[in-house]
């Protein structure tokens, strides 16, 4: 999974970056500090694979990893060249989603490139950036697809639909919410629009709000007024407490948290929502030589995920052995799951679910 990290300048998301990733991006508080895209691949916490871990002292455990790409804050007219340009959007232009970060805390110690918090223009501000650079691609492949039609009436059929997307690009409607029949979705797809991307927007409070951001936020609240009725994820997070966390161990982190009436960290709130809005889950498989989380879509078939480890496994498919994690927890052993019937023998019509422990059975 890869997530793109935007914002405006100076809204907390190299501090957040660098939290979330130990990379040690550069974070000062002037617009433009981040000029090159930085990269961090974080591995996704799971404790299930810890305890699986306990079971079968493996020599090797791989946890999911998720990579986050910070590029450089946006200004408005960003995709017309103004402040550093529209050459940063290309830079997460291949993401899965994008993580949209908001200023949610007042204050003038931190300068706000529009001398005062307001989330909801903010929200306008970097949706229209990406829309405008969205354009200027559409018009550019409307244009190929014209020329490609003198010869082809499918590339002309295709053209017409990228019009209509565009036509609603400029009235201000993010490709993500024009409304589409599944061809025509599985065409859009084939452009990467910024736009049409899931998002999640990660508001950063105050440590104090960081508990009940919809009863001590003003912004926050405002925020969540601002986006009603698209379909992305909000969470609130505080970068400047997740830059502490990383500083203090695995105990320490919880009675931090405890502190603050939080039971999780951004990351892994991040990554939570990241599952779930693009519909992710993860199986497991574990023995002596190695403990792993594999990611999938939600809805996927045994064949399918087997294919995620070798695609031999896929082409091979006998069957998959299958046991919850949790009767696995439970009974302490994979013979006592046996013992007790709970591993089952399912066949290439088994849909996978979050957390299936399993042993794929395959011959090529």
């Amino acid at each position: 999974m890869k997530l793109g990290i935007v914002g405006l300048p100076n809204v907390g998301k190299s501090t957040l970056f660098n939290a979330l990733t130990k990379a040690g991006a550069e974070s000062a508080n002037y617009a433009f500090c981040t000029i090159d895209p930085n990269v961090g691949v974080v591995p996704v916490p799971d404790e299930r694979l810890d305890r699986l871990a306990e079971i079968y002292k493996p020599k090797k455990l791989t946890r999911a990893t998720v990579e986050f790409v910070d590029i450089a804050g946006l200004v408005k007219g960003a995709a017309q060249g103004e402040g550093l340009g529209n050459k940063f959007l290309s830079h997460i232009r291949e993401v899965d989603a994008i993580v949209h970060v908001v200023r949610c805390f007042g204050g003038s110690k931190i300068i706000h490139v529009e001398d005062s918090v307001d989330p909801a223009r903010d929200v306008e501000t970097i949706n229209t950036e990406l829309i405008l650079s969205d354009i200027e691609m559409l018009e550019r492949q409307i244009d190929k697809l014209t020329k490609q039609g003198k010869g082809d009436k499918s590339a002309l059929a295709d053209a017409e639909v990228l019009k209509r997307v565009c036509a609603e690009l400029t009235k201000g409607v993010s490709a993500r919410n024009v409304k589409l029949s599944e061809s025509e979705a599985e065409l859009l797809k084939t452009v990467p629009l910024l736009s049409g991307k899931p998002v999640i927007y990660c508001a950063n409070v105050s440590e104090e709000d960081l508990a009940r951001p919809n009863e001590e936020n003003e912004y926050f609240n405002m925020l969540k007024k601002a986006i009603e009725g698209e379909e992305a994820e909000i969470i609130a997070v505080c970068a400047e407490t997740e830059a502490a966390l990383g500083d203090l161990d695995e105990e320490e982190q919880q009675a931090y948290l405890e502190d603050l009436g939080v039971s999780e960290t951004g990351l892994s709130k991040l990554i939570r929502a990241s599952y779930a809005l693009l519909g992710l889950i993860s199986f497991l498989t574990a023995g002596e030589p190695e403990v792993r989380a594999w990611t999938i879509k939600r809805g996927t078939k045994a064949p399918g995920a087997a294919g995620k480890i070798h695609t031999d496994f896929e082409r091979g498919f006998i069957r998959a052995e299958v046991v919850p994690y949790e009767a696995l927890i439970e009974k302490g052993s994979l013979v006592a799951c046996k013992e007790a019937g709970l591993v089952r023998s399912e066949g290439k019509e088994y849909v996978m679910n979050d957390g299936d422990v399993v042993l794929f059975r395959f011959n090529v």
